[in-house]
Formats: structure tokens, C-alpha cells, sequence
């Protein structure tokens, strides 16, 4: 296995968990101020919350189809 096949992996997994934080960094405050404000938006706090988790599993899918694929 070449060098660079782990480290595309790494990029892959790294800038979706990078983005993810990110997201979440901006998200999290916010939910916070509007549960304070409105309690019943609970859920609506917590699907956001969760959405950008998606991009964390996907760069894993990608990371894992680039190491299986040679």
C-alpha cells in the first residue's frame, strides 16, 4: 500500500470531522438560547444538532472505501 492511500483517508475522515466541529461549535450556542427561550423547540434543537453528524459518518464511509479499495 502506497503512502498516499492512508493519508487521502485521513484527509477524508479529518475535514468531515473538522466540518462537523465546525458546525456544531455554531449550532450548539444557538440551541442552547433558543431552548431557553422556548422549551418546546427541544427537538428541533436536537435534529440540528445531529445533522451535521452525517458528514462525519460519511467521511468515515469515504475513508474506509479508500483503504478497502486496494
Amino acid at each position: 500500500m502506497a503512502w498516499e492511500v492512508p493519508i487521502g483517508a485521513a484527509i477524508a475522515f479529518g475535514v468531515g470531522a473538522i466540518g462537523t466541529a465546525w458546525a456544531q461549535s455554531r449550532i450548539g450556542p444557538a440551541g442552547a438560547g433558543t431552548i431557553a427561550e422556548n422549551p418546546e423547540l427541544v427537538g428541533a434543537a436536537i435534529i440540528l444538532l445531529a445533522i451535521p453528524e452525517t458528514l462525519v459518518i460519511l467521511g468515515f464511509v469515504v475513508a474506509a472505501m479508500i483503504i478497502f479499495m486496494i
